[in-house]
């Protein structure tokens, strides 16, 4: 087996798709040190800049002097302490939904949800485009899997249409993390209406960054609905770390009992939950940081101007340069390596093959100068690596 684990890595090397982790030297910032090197980062998930911010670090620190360093137990044995209940009322309330359960990542929420709920004779439908956890949890939950074309609700609506089983969920990405474009949720919802089915709504990267003060896809379509189920990452705009689920207080209820990687887990650190609320507090006092990371979309739309790579649209904080071979994403991640700006080349399998991309992170943490910094040396890689 070895001998065979090292060709496919040799031949995943050849390829152009052998990843290589950064060893980070610094907090998580926008100007951070990795492998021993000061660089500007459009790389993070950190689209506010919490994950470094004063408060949540006293939180953190204030709540582990109180509750220790680790969960314990199972949160359905003795690990479910106070600061979960609370993060977990902070976060369906912020949300506008019911009721709101915690899970350690977003990878074990989403295969938790969709496993708990359906089996066997259900049938899931999937947006060709959505993100592994999902992907995965389907074929998980043993349903039968029914995919359709990139946001092609026609397509979806002939398949809901034609389905027999007692229980239909619609999973899909609210904001597609390679692409940066949003899921039309008010449709989606129309049709699970129309066709008794539920739709979960993977967050991910929408939650902390669209709506008002970053209250995610429901508030920024002005959408609620119990066939919703939602989920959202707390690692990503948020800064801390884990995810959780909000909806209808029985589906709740239901997952606390059934959901395996819920149940079969320790919970996670307290101290985490006591930071989350306090990271929900800061995003409902103050839209500054949103007001400043969308300022940072548009003047980076507005004035990257590229003559053969292709920005793709978006109007989030993901914006994604398609340059389309593989070496040509590696060659221009690391010539902006070169000038100290860290921006990483995102590659197949993750991305369609010959869509290999540069994948720009902005945060609210970047000043202004910085984005321009970013548009010059991208201007010039352009003209450097294409000549």
């Amino acid at each position: 087996m070895i001998a065979q684990l090292n060709a496919e890595l040799a031949e995943r090397a050849q390829a152009g798709l052998k990843r290589k982790r950064r060893l980070l030297q610094s907090p998580q910032a926008a100007h951070l040190v990795a492998d021993g090197q000061c660089l500007l980062s459009f790389a993070s998930n950190d689209y506010l800049g919490l994950a470094n911010h004063p408060d949540l670090i006293l939180a953190f620190q204030q709540a582990a002097q109180v509750a220790g360093v680790g969960g314990g137990a199972s949160h359905l044995i003795t690990g479910h302490h106070q600061f979960h209940h609370e993060a977990e009322q902070a976060l369906a309330s912020f949300v506008g939904l019911p009721a709101g359960l915690l899970f350690s990542t977003g990878y074990m929420a989403n295969m938790g949800v969709v496993a708990a709920l359906l089996g066997r004779n259900d049938a899931i439908f999937a947006d060709k485009l959505n993100h592994a956890s999902l992907n995965d949890a389907a074929v998980l939950a043993r349903a039968a899997l029914n995919r359709y074309a990139h946001q092609d609700l026609a397509q979806l609506e002939q398949m809901l249409a034609a389905s027999n089983a007692p229980r239909k969920l619609v999973i899909v990405d609210a904001v597609f993390s390679m692409d940066g474009d949003i899921a039309p949720v008010p449709a989606l919802v129309a049709l699970c209406e129309k066709h008794d089915a539920y739709l979960l709504l993977d967050d991910a990267h929408g939650f902390g960054v669209l709506g008002n003060h970053g209250r995610g896809i429901l508030s920024h379509f002005n959408v609620i609905s119990p066939r919703i189920i939602y989920m959202a990452t707390l690692g990503k705009a948020a800064g801390v770390a884990g995810a959780f689920v909000a909806g209808d207080e029985t589906i709740i209820e239901y997952l606390i009992q059934s959901a395996k990687t819920y149940i079969y887990t320790t919970a996670s650190p307290p101290a985490l939950a006591a930071a989350v609320v306090v990271a929900v507090d800061v995003m409902q006092r103050d839209d500054a940081f949103h007001q400043h990371l969308r300022e940072l979309i548009a003047y980076f739309k507005e004035n990257l101007n590229l003559k053969k790579w292709h920005l793709m649209p978006s109007d989030t904080a993901i914006q994604p340069i398609v340059v389309g071979s593989n070496e040509t994403a590696i060659r221009l991640s690391e010539y902006l390596v070169t000038r100290g700006i860290l921006v990483p080349a995102i590659r197949p399998p993750t991305v369609p093959r010959n869509t290999a991309r540069l994948r720009v992170s902005l945060s609210a943490a970047h000043r202004l100068d910085d984005v321009q910094l970013l548009i010059q040396y991208l201007h010039e890689a352009e003209q450097v690596l294409l000549a």
